[in-house]
Parts: structure tokens; C-alpha cells; sequence
């Protein structure tokens, strides 16, 4: 984390003013993340103790460890831009459409979601812009968590690993793409076909993002943009092809059909929150940012605003141009029967779903991207075991190793999970798990503006959107346990499965906590201690050692 020198030698990032920053390229260490003295004086806010962010009398581990970003400082305000439309356009929009009309019955009712849907969007984005401005160093979630909840001690560390590790997983993009490439080629959909190009897909972006840094920026840029060019084409051939008077006419009433059901509508809205998830993608990797703050705020604010209209225009086109009833059983294939209808098979289902392909891809590649990001901060805490391993970067001066979390739990998932209904039920999981970790976040955010009201805040969410994430989440996190119309929701199995495994995953993170970190000391009659170390590529950690009690 941002160290504090109290020499003087160093002025803490965070202090840092955005406003006066217009050629400060070069006052930044691209591999520390802080701004030298010689670069620019020293703010009088540095010498405050209590206005440190960082400073405290009994600082934890993430309080105290340098901020490090071995890798530099590479990312410029298209490469942010792409990577945030690059994550948050994955395979929610291709994949999600057919089951979220499925789940309530109309057009018309759909399309509100989808409104709503981007209404939380904006909200959430606020609250990640004021903790990413407030605290500008990698980890996201991490990093405000801990940072909010220092106590008890270690808790907060390791419930987010245990959500970072276990709740979230490429393993659903994988999939998706594996299901499009075989549609795309005209192969049978078989499980063999389908999870043995999702696991091709996995291993080539783990050897990339691991062993070819620059070259795996270059291509997920690249990719973002290919997103964008897609979702645009899709938008004016439905208009085309409407204005032809070639559009489906089996619609009658927009919300004919619908299913009001509480229970039904927040399933829906749960899988239009994961399509919508990666607005934050860039505060995970805030020390690779140039002038991060504000980056951060424009880069982040127009990814999001591109997304949220694409997608309203984007579900217009498959309502527009497929039948309801294709749309009913299309699976994860929406975009798919759209180009085939608009451009025969040749084109629409070869080409152009071969493109839909390659986007999900570029969605698993900045997945992946963040997330080893996230798997270094966890091991420099000394959370995990063989925290060294995992938070190292040698030998590509990239994160291989925390890589091989992602690649081994997405790898069982795609390998030996049943085929119906798994991408639901992982979109589930994880969009319910986000909320968890959302609320603890947004709730975080109010404490620390009672408790430290000086701390520099480069920009304010409004209170409004703090009020409507806090109650979208509390919604949501309730609504799983609510019965559906029907009985019944969009998986075979009962419909609140995902969310008692999810609830199982934390209660085990809080019952590993406690056995590490207050039961065995209190037996063992020892204590855990910090020792900070930095390991040969000059990464900073975390070693946690026993020292018995006087």
C-alpha cells in the first residue's frame, strides 16, 4: 500500500492535488507511485498525521507496505477507456437478453431493467470514483475495504480473498465463447467442442497476460475497440432493416406478458448488474494508470456512458429483428440467431458471430487483466498460503503466478460442471456475491466521511446515488430468498441455490479467520506478526510470522 515517509523524502499520492497536475507525468515514480519532493513541494496536508489516509497508531499491514507497481506506469487514457468497455462488455449483452425475457415475460419490461439497470450502474460508478480519487493505488475493493474496516484485524483482508478467489471466474465468458465459436464454425454443440475452446481461450490469455505484458494490453485495446464497431453495427442494421419494414411482427403489446413478480424482476436485474459489472476495472489497477485521478473520472465516466446507451439500443435491435419465441429458448445465443436472421448463415452466423466470439474473448482477457491485480494485492497481505509465490511477477515482470488462481478454479468450473443451466448459475453467483461486497463498500464510504471529514477528496458521490446503491443492494441480496412466480426461476434447480452458496463461501472466510487469527494464537499462546519484506523484482509483501506471547 502508499507508504507515508515521515522523513519527508516522499509525499503520499493521495495528497497529491489533480487540479495543478497538467505536465506531471514526471513528477510520478512509475514503479513506486508517489510523487518526489524534487518534482514538486511537498503539500502542507503531507505533514498531517491525521489527515494520512494511511497514518495510524496501530497500522495494519495495508497501511503501511509501499505502493508498488512493478510493471510502470502504461496505461494512458484510450488504454483506460478500452479496458473499462473491454470488461464491461463481455458476454452479458451477447448471452443475458434471452434469459432476462425469459425470466419476465415482455419486451416493454425488459427494456425498463435494462433503464434501471444502467440507473445502478451510474450510482455504483460514483461511489468507485470518490474511493478511487480518495485512495488512487491498485486493489480496488481491496483497498477500501481494508482500509475502512481495519478492525478486526485481518478480517476485511480475508473475506475478499475468499470472494476475489473463489466467487468470481472468467469461467462463464469462457464458456460463452466456446458456444459461439462452435455456432460460429457450424459445429455440433457438443460439451467436448464447446469447454475445449473455452479452455483454449483460458490458457492462451493466462500465457499472454503472464508472460507478454505489453503485448497483452495491446491486444485487449484492441479488442475494446472491435466491441464498440460491434455493438454500433448491430444498432444501425436493426434500423435498417426496420425501416425495410423486415422486422419482426409478433409483439403486440410491449408488456404483454409480464411477469411482475418481485422475486422473477430481481433475478433479471442481478444478471443486467453483471453485464453491466467493470465499471470499476480501472481502480484495480491504479498504480499502472498515467495522472491516475483524473483518468479515473473522464476515462471511467465515458467508458460507462457508451455501455449504458449500446445496450438500451442493442436490446431495441434483437427485440426488433427476433421472434419472442427464439428469443424464449435462444440460450446464450441471442446475438447469434440476430445475425443469422439480418445476414443469412454465411456472413451472420460464420462472421459475425465469429466477431461476438472474439469480443467475449477480449472481455476474459481484461478479466483476467484486473484480476491478477487483485490475486497480487491478496498475497502481499500473507493472507493466503504461499503469499510470495502468488504476489511475485518474475519471471516475465508480469503476474503469471496469481494468474494460475484464475486459470485453476476456471478451469474445474468449465471442466466438471453439468452444462444446463452452469451460466446462469454462475452469473448469479457472482452478481449476488458483488453485492455483498458492494454494500460493505458503499456503507464504508459513509462511515469514512463521519469519521475522517478532512480526508482529500478529489470528487464527492452524490448522496442521492449513495442512497440508491445501499438500497439496490439490500434488494437484491434479499430478493433470491423471495418465491418467484411460478415457483420457479430461470435454473432447474431451487432458486435461491446461488445465493445460500454464496452466503456458505463467506461464512467459511469468517470461520477460516477466526480459527487463524483468534483461536489457534489464543491455544498456540502466540501472536501474528508483520514483517515487511520485498522480494527480488522489487515487490513489497507481507510475511506473517508467530511470535510467542510474553
Amino acid at each position: 500500500m502508499s507508504s507515508y515517509d515521515r522523513q519527508g523524502d516522499h509525499v503520499p499520492l493521495l495528497h497529491e492535488d489533480p487540479h495543478d497536475r497538467e505536465g506531471d507525468a514526471a513528477a510520478y515514480d512509475g514503479s513506486s507511485g508517489v510523487v518526489t519532493t524534487e518534482s514538486r513541494p511537498a503539500s502542507p496536508l503531507a505533514r498531517s498525521p491525521t489527515l494520512d489516509p494511511f497514518a495510524s497508531e496501530e497500522p495494519n499491514v495495508s497501511r503501511t507496505l509501499p505502493e508498488t507497481a512493478t510493471f510502470g506506469r502504461n496505461l494512458g487514457w484510450f488504454h483506460v477507456y478500452s479496458l473499462v468497455v473491454s470488461r464491461i462488455i463481455g458476454s452479458g449483452i451477447f448471452a443475458t437478453p434471452g434469459s432476462i425475457y425469459r425470466s419476465v415475460g415482455s419486451v416493454g419490461l425488459s427494456l425498463v431493467l435494462w433503464v434501471v439497470g444502467a440507473a445502478i450502474a451510474v450510482c455504483a460508478l460514483t461511489v468507485s470514483l470518490e474511493y478511487g480519487c480518495m485512495l488512487p493505488r491498485s486493489g480496488g475493493d481491496k483497498v477500501y475495504l481494508e482500509f475502512t474496516y481495519s478492525k478486526p484485524k485481518y478480517l476485511a483482508s480475508i473475506v475478499f480473498a475468499f470472494y476475489t478467489i473463489f466467487l468470481y471466474s472468467v469461467a462463464s465468458n469462457c464458456i460463452v465463447f466456446g458456444e459461439y465459436l462452435t455456432f460460429a464454425l457450424g459445429l455440433p454443440p457438443t460439451k467436448l467442442a464447446n469447454r475445449g475452446f473455452a479452455l483454449l481461450l483460458l490458457t492462451w490469455t493466462v500465457l499472454i497476460h503472464g508472460c507478454f505484458l505489453r503485448t497483452g494490453i495491446a491486444i485487449q485495446t484492441g479488442l475494446g475497440y472491435l466491441k464498440i464497431f460491434l455493438m454500433g453495427l448491430i444498432t444501425l442494421t436493426a434500423l435498417v432493416v426496420i425501416a425495410r419494414g423486415n422486422g419482426t411482427n409478433d409483439r403486440g403489446s410491449l408488456f404483454e406478458g409480464s411477469i411482475w413478480g418481485w422475486g422473477s424482476m430481481s433475478t433479471a436485474v442481478l444478471k443486467i448488474t453483471y453485464a453491466y459489472m467493470g465499471f470499476a476495472s480501472a481502480n484495480d489497477v491504479m498504480n499502472e494508470i498515467k495522472n491516475p485521478v483524473r483518468t479515473l473520472k473522464t476515462a471511467t465516466t465515458a467508458a460507462l456512458a457508451t455501455v449504458c446507451l449500446m445496450y438500451f439500443f442493442v436490446n431495441m435491435a434483437y427485440f426488433s429483428v427476433v421472434d419472442g419465441e427464439d428469443i424464449r429458448n435462444s440460450g446464450e445465443l441471442i446475438a447469434g440467431l440476430f445475425f443469422e436472421r439480418v445476414f443469412g448463415y454465411n456472413v451472420g452466423r460464420r462472421v459475425l458471430s465469429l466477431a461476438v466470439a472474439v469480443s467475449t474473448a477480449g472481455n476474459v482477457m481484461v478479466g483476467l487483466f484486473s484480476q491478477s491485480r487483485l490475486n497480487q494485492e491478496v498475497a502481499r497481505q500473507g493472507v493466503i498460503p504461499f503469499s510470495k509465490f502468488f504476489a511475485s511477477s518474475k519471471p516475465f515482470n508480469a503476474p503469471l503466478a496469481a494468474l494460475s488462481i484464475n486459470f485453476i478454479q476456471a478451469f474445474f468450473i468449465i471442466t466438471f460442471t453439468p452444462p444446463a443451466d452452469i451460466y446462469a448459475f454462475i452469473l448469479d453467483v457472482q452478481s449476488y456475491a458483488q453485492q455483498f461486497v458492494a454494500l460493505a463498500v458503499v456503507i464504508g464510504l459513509i462511515i469514512l466521511r463521519r469519521k475522517q471529514p478532512d480526508l482529500k477528496r478529489p470528487y464527492k458521490a452524490p448522496s442521492a446515488a449513495v442512497v440508491v446503491r445501499i438500497a439496490t443492494c439490500v434488494a437484491l441480496l434479499i430478493a433470491p430468498f423471495i418465491r418467484p412466480a411460478g415457483g420457479k426461476g430461470d435454473v432447474r434447480f431451487w432458486y435461491g441455490t446461488y445465493a445460500v452458496a454464496t452466503v456458505l463461501v463467506f461464512f467459511v472466510a469468517g470461520s477460516y479467520w477466526y480459527i487463524w487469527t483468534v483461536y489457534l494464537p489464543t491455544k498456540g499462546k502466540y501472536e501474528l506478526v508483520e514483517r515487511p519484506e520485498v522480494l527480488d523484482d522489487g515487490t513489497t509483501i507481507t510475511t506473517l510470522v508467530k511470535e510467542s506471547r510474553t
